[in-house]
């Protein structure tokens, strides 16, 4: 009898190596995807020497991708970014149309978000989407570095607003579509005019950038808040770029300056003469520290 039950106790223990070896190698086998929504950030847009720009392999989005897929067997990226889209037409659709025809977004369904959606739908099995991560909102507001001074404080209020109306509703539909397992990140911002520092005393737009930080805060805390409500995790890139520090000093290009001024120029193309500058994107030192400052909070999926 006590024979019967070893071997039985071994046959059944054969069985579970087996059905546990099974369940590995199938695991292993999954295609597993991480979905990447965004503005010009997440499409890893630059200047290039002729005035112009487009999309790069070099942006924050691929540089994660690269650091995470050495952790999830056969991890795939889908990139949705969309240079020039606001809260509003990633939400809807409506707006960005040229800059959306010109870099082929992906609109299914309407909007870069249904587009989201769906994927999110049809790839619905447990873990097999590991990574969600969102960049959205700079557009809402960086328009208004080219209004008049007397408007400035409507207009940021205006995309602060948009911000706070749309934002809720993306987060809320990818949370809600997203299968089970799914890890959630959005990101803050850095400040992209802080180069107005290099004008003259006299000119508006020095004191939009000596401005600029306190309005960074405001737009931030409506993106943290945002996230939090929504289950997402946000990745700390003004932090990471300094962009509140203005008492301490570092040197750029020979001149002594503010650190947060000395590290948007050092980190994007927002202090380059023309043709290729001023220009508010980061470049593949900035996407760097974008993609890290993903890492620090997604760790090792």
């Amino acid at each position: 009898m006590r024979m019967r039950l070893l071997t039985g106790a071994a046959t059944a223990l054969a069985i579970f190596a087996a059905l546990a070896a099974t369940t590995s190698a199938a695991t292993t086998s999954q295609t597993h995807y991480y979905l990447a929504l965004g503005d010009s950030l997440s499409a890893g847009y630059q200047p290039a020497a002729n005035g112009g720009g487009d999309e790069t392999t070099q942006g924050y989005v691929y540089q994660l991708y690269n650091y995470e897929k050495r952790f999830v067997p056969n991890l795939k990226l889908v990139d949705l970014g969309c240079p020039g889209d606001t809260t509003t037409s990633l939400l809807t659709g409506v707006g960005d149309t040229a800059s959306a025809k010109l870099f082929h977004c992906d609109r299914a369904g309407g909007s870069q978000l249904k587009a989201a959606v769906s994927f999110l739908k049809s790839h619905h099995a447990r873990g097999e989407v590991p990574l969600v991560t969102i960049d959205i909102g700079a557009n809402d507001v960086d328009g208004c570095a080219t209004v008049p001074s007397a408007q400035l404080l409507s207009c940021v209020t205006g995309g602060i607003n948009s911000i706070n109306t749309n934002t809720p509703k993306i987060l809320g539909a990818l949370a809600k579509a997203a299968p089970k397992g799914a890890r959630l990140f959005g990101m803050n911002l850095y400040d992209p005019v802080l180069d107005d520092w290099f004008l003259p005393a006299a000119n508006p737009l020095q004191t939009l950038g000596e401005g600029s930080v306190m309005l960074l805060q405001q737009v931030n805390s409506a993106i943290q808040s945002d996230d939090t409500a929504a289950g997402f995790r946000t990745a700390d890139v003004a932090d990471a770029f300094h962009s509140y520090d203005a008492t301490d000093t570092l040197t750029y290009n020979g001149v002594s300056v503010p650190e947060n001024v000395a590290y948007v120029c050092a980190w994007t193309w927002a202090c380059s003469p023309p043709p290729v500058g001023p220009n508010i994107h980061a470049n593949d030192l900035g996407y760097g520290v974008i993609a890290q400052a993903f890492e620090k909070v997604v760790g090792k999926l």
